[in-house]
């Protein structure tokens, strides 16, 4: 392998996986027209195409999907074999790359990674936030924060916050103008406020479940939003059903501005957990594991 190829499989990784020079030369510290230089010296060097063009867009081709399934393990593996080094120094450093949705950007990160930040000074952190389920060993994240029942069994999964519960709660006004449902089925004939999931492009389902009986409910109504809090404000302004999480809605529902229905239909799930490959952890990556731990 002749000198500077590693660099060179690196930078086509993260142009490949960013979809973009600029996102990819901001990871890197590389400006994007010395990246683009470098991709066409990379393609003429071993004469195939690896990236299509246009003024708007990059992407691999086949032969560049091909050559990023091969290299992106071995990068990976590299990158991991860098950061042990801090093994020796005594003190966690390297990059780590997180993937999560925004409910546990805001509660499990904003309070907690800062404080990880300036206890390691020697470690960074690219947080991607996105609702679509990543496979993060493809997309080249070191690990992902999901609801627990999300989690694909064969990773190692850490609790990272407490048991949640999604409920359905509306305006006193709006039971003024329509009857409280009794079972999920009686959403049918409501207003309901819809997520729209923002990476997915599915609607968040409306799921219940009570004596072993799971139902999910196709619920419809006047908005369907891709922002939590349009969709919250719709539902505090009496537009419509909310389904959403407790502990977002726990001080109106006290305070009387928003009423629970269907209750006992509304069972805990798992919440919050930091899940990673089954493989030798950085110490980085320990140390945040630690941070995080619930």
């Amino acid at each position: 392998m002749r000198r500077g190829t590693l660099d060179d499989l690196a930078a086509f990784a993260a142009v490949a996986r960013h979809r973009s020079f600029t996102r990819a030369g901001a990871e890197m510290g590389l400006s994007a027209s010395a990246l683009s230089h470098t991709m066409r010296a990379l393609e003429a060097r071993y004469d195939v195409r690896l990236l299509a063009r246009t003024t708007r867009s990059v992407a691999p081709t086949p032969a560049g999907e091909r050559l990023l399934r091969s290299v992106a393990p071995a990068l990976d593996e590299v990158a991991r074999g860098l950061d042990a080094l801090a093994d020796w120094r005594g003190e966690p450093s390297g990059s780590l790359r997180l993937t999560t949705f925004p409910y546990a950007a805001r509660t499990i990160l904003e309070p907690r990674l800062p404080r990880f930040l300036i206890d390691h000074p020697a470690v960074s952190v690219e947080v991607i936030v996105d609702d679509r389920l990543t496979d993060i060993v493809a997309a080249g994240f070191d690990a992902g924060i999901r609801f627990g029942e999300s989690v694909e069994r064969d990773m190692v999964a850490v609790r990272v916050g407490p048991d949640l519960r999604t409920v359905v709660v509306g305006t006193p006004d709006y039971f003024v103008r329509h009857p409280r449902p009794d079972t999920p089925a009686d959403l049918e004939a409501h207003r309901c406020v819809n997520y729209r999931l923002v990476g997915g492009g599915g609607l968040l389902p409306w799921e219940f479940a009570r004596d072993d009986r799971e139902v999910r409910v196709r619920a419809s109504g006047q908005l369907i939003a891709n922002d939590g809090n349009l969709a919250a404000a719709a539902v505090r302004a009496g537009a419509g059903l909310g389904y959403m999480l407790e502990d977002e809605v726990a001080d109106d529902i006290a305070a009387g501005r928003l009423i629970q229905v269907l209750d006992s239909w509304c069972p805990p799930f798992p919440g919050c957990h930091l899940y990673y490959p089954d493989r030798q952890v950085t110490p980085a990556m320990r140390s945040l594991i630690e941070a995080l731990r619930w």
